[in-house]
């Protein structure tokens, strides 16, 4: 099973989870949130997160979820994976990649499970007015 960590600032990536098990349904294994806090040094930033990823080692692999390009939770994690096989980082996470995630990750590979986030993810971002005029014509 692919596991599944999100970084993100603050306590958000767990409000995902918690968002997230309601829909899918509790995770009982590997799957963690980390939050970054401006309160925690850098190196003790990095230090906790390699516990975690210590801890969600997997075969299958590790998918690492960060909130946003540039941010702190991803400047962080890529120098501690960058050369780690089985690991990706996927950035820009929203509650519906997690959800794909939790249905997927049993069944689905990492580079598929990552895929399908991916695709997914971005299709759910929509404005939804304009969409639901085209389909009214």
């Amino acid at each position: 099973m692919v596991n599944i960590l999100i970084i993100t600032h603050g306590e958000f990536g767990a409000y995902l989870i918690e968002a997230a098990e309601t829909i899918v349904g509790v995770q009982d294994r590997g799957v963690k949130a980390a939050a970054i806090s401006p309160r925690m040094s850098v190196p003790d930033l990095k230090a906790s997160l390699v516990s975690v990823l210590e801890e969600l080692k997997s075969e299958d692999g590790l998918i690492i979820l960060t909130d946003m390009v540039g941010g702190t939770p991803t400047n962080i994690i890529f120098p501690l994976v960058k050369d780690i096989p089985q690991v990706e980082i996927l950035s820009g996470v929203n509650l519906y990649m997690l959800v794909v995630a939790f249905s997927h990750r049993a069944t689905l590979g990492l580079e598929a499970l990552t895929r399908k986030m991916l695709e997914d993810g971005q299709k759910s971002i929509r404005n939804i007015k304009t969409m639901l005029a085209s389909q009214v014509k």
